[in-house]
């Protein structure tokens, strides 16, 4: 059995039926995913006529056929019935080093949004109410939208041109699929109606949509699996709901990322892209490795859409070895930092290392999805990987008399697999158990990362800080690569200002550190603001070169 090191990306593609094709000479696995079973969505902005352009609302493509259901909803559907791409005997399917092509026909990949509701509410966030024609992110000549009239003709044409398709296509302006489309009850930034939602089943539906929408100067908003966190999508072992598309375009890792690296790494081979002419490129050829000319791949990770709509990747995989869990408590988060980078530096077999606060493990408890009741405690959780049994429980002994010289106490390591899985759901329940744990709060999620050299001094300081500030936050670090997650809880508008803040502090103090505004959450309208304080003047021009150079209209991803 293969294991995408993107973890569920493979069952979170387009919850399609797929096939996988083992070529044992080539050394590549081709999936293809059936278009009418999901086929993806593009949201569109139509207003009232009589309101002012500025005011007009945007919407985006989505992932799923059926009506978008709350994110908890989708996180359980997908993490228990979603297809798999690997077979169960590795001699019937990929071998290790190969590569998967994965069609996402713009389902739980990609999704596009026509209008320009997603760059209004990014000024909106700013408190900058003046002009919706705002920076494209390109700077210099501001984008020119077209007017309410131009943007309801682009939705009759989008209608009747896919009236006439022989595709299974879905254009709707159901109001409750918009409002879906447009809020969440998961975020704190502000939300808008898309007017309608497109769901294309191919690139060449893609293409179409495109070409209206530039010839309407309708902006395009890529829209995926729904699980964005800072204005954008989420998510290597992202959570469930993530999807490829989205891991893609926002250059995402996750619990993984000490083992396999980012997205950002070699696991997307190559990419066919949409471009905002309508052109469709493939990036680069399927072979492990090439020399050719830039990395124009690697252009769109991390992009989140500002650049293209991603409709097919290949990806490469890598062996399913067996794997165990352990959970060990520590007096405080430095200790349990220091005992990490101690770990590592042995080289044990370590998948994932999870570092969770006390209020964490309180917030688990009160949650209730737990089977047991946890030391509320800062601790740590192991997902040892390794060839053989023995080889596991060799990585837990090594880890567990270097947590104990640290004052780890209380080490667990699962009896079987059932246990493991159960340890490890504790651990994934996080965004969730999160925001249930005060009553009535809404949640501010937002990550930043250092050197892990540098990581116990920053939860410290941000730890103290929470706590200074009287609102409730939990911590959630992938510490084996420097990365922490904080959820300040809030209830007022006056505490969501309190948290705003709190996240401003944390981001410097993460700069200062020669870290980052945001591991993998993405930059999205939460984290755009610390661009050129962490990556300098010169190179957010270069960014912005590059993104009037593709997109000289501004109509793709605004505001962003």
């Amino acid at each position: 059995m293969l294991r995408n090191p993107l973890s569920r990306a493979a069952s979170s593609i387009s919850g399609g039926a797929c096939k996988t094709h083992a070529t044992p000479h080539s050394c590549t696995a081709a999936v293809s995913f059936s278009p009418h079973v999901r086929p993806t969505t593009v949201r569109s902005s139509l207003v009232d006529p009589s309101r002012p352009s500025s005011m007009s609302i945007g919407g985006g493509v989505v992932a799923r056929r059926q009506p978008p259901r709350p994110r908890n909803q989708i996180f359980r559907s997908l993490s228990t019935s979603s297809p798999r791409i690997a077979s169960k005997k590795p001699s019937h399917g990929p071998r290790p080093g190969k590569a998967i092509t994965t069609s996402i026909l713009l389902s739980a990949v990609i999704g596009t949004i026509l209008g320009f509701g997603l760059a209004k509410s990014s000024l909106l966030a700013k408190g900058d109410d003046s002009e919706v024609h705002g920076d494209n992110g390109g700077g210099g000549d501001e984008p020119k939208f077209g007017s309410p009239e131009e943007f309801a003709l682009a939705i009759i044409e989008l209608k009747e041109t896919f009236a006439e398709s022989s595709g299974n296509v879905t254009v709707s302006d159901d109001p409750d699929e918009l409002h879906n489309h447009g809020f969440s009850e998961n975020d704190h930034h502000p939300g808008v109606n898309p007017s309608v939602v497109v769901y294309p089943s191919c690139t060449e539906d893609v293409v179409k949509i495109v070409k209206i929408a530039t010839r309407y100067r309708m902006p395009v908003i890529p829209y995926s699996g729904a699980t964005s966190l800072e204005g954008q999508y989420r998510g290597i072992d992202p959570a469930p709901g993530a999807t490829i598309g989205g891991m893609l375009s926002t250059g995402c890792s996750g619990t993984n990322a000490v083992r396999y690296g980012t997205a950002k790494a070699e696991w997307f081979l190559n990419a066919t892209v949409v471009l905002p002419s309508g052109e469709v490129i493939k990036t680069r050829q399927r072979s492990r490795k090439s020399s050719t000319g830039f990395d124009t791949t690697k252009l769109f990770i991390g992009a989140e859409g500002t650049l293209g709509i991603v409709t097919e990747v290949t990806i490469r995989l890598t062996p399913l070895l067996p794997t165990t869990v352990a959970v060990v408590q520590f007096p405080d988060v430095q200790k349990a930092t220091e005992a990490v980078i101690d770990v590592l530096k042995t080289g044990v077999g370590i998948q994932c290392v999870e570092l969770v606060d006390n209020v964490f493990m309180a917030a688990t408890n009160k949650y209730g999805m737990s089977k047991r009741k946890w030391p509320e405690k800062d601790s740590l959780f192991f997902k040892f990987q390794g060839p053989t049994p023995a080889s596991l429980k060799e990585s837990a002994a090594i880890t567990k008399k270097i947590v104990e010289k640290h004052g780890g106490t209380g080490f667990q390591l699962a009896r079987n697999d059932q246990e493991a899985s159960d340890l490890w759901a504790d651990r994934k329940n996080a965004h969730y158990s999160g925001l249930a744990y005060v009553e009535g709060s809404k949640g501010w999620p937002t990550d930043v990362c250092v050197p892990i050299s540098k990581l116990p001094q920053l939860l410290y300081e941000t730890k103290e800080d929470i706590a200074q500030s009287g609102l409730v936050s939990t911590i959630v670090g992938h510490v084996g690569d420097g990365n922490f997650h904080a959820m300040i809880l809030f209830k007022t508008e006056e505490e969501k200002e309190i948290a705003k803040e709190l996240v401003k502090r944390m981001v410097k103090r993460a700069i200062a550190l020669d870290g980052t505004c945001t591991g993998e959450h993405g930059v999205g309208i939460g984290k755009k603001e610390y661009l050129v304080e962490e990556l300098g003047e010169g190179t957010v021009e270069l960014m912005k070169k590059i993104k009037r150079t593709i997109d000289p209209l501004g109509l793709f991803n605004p505001g962003k």
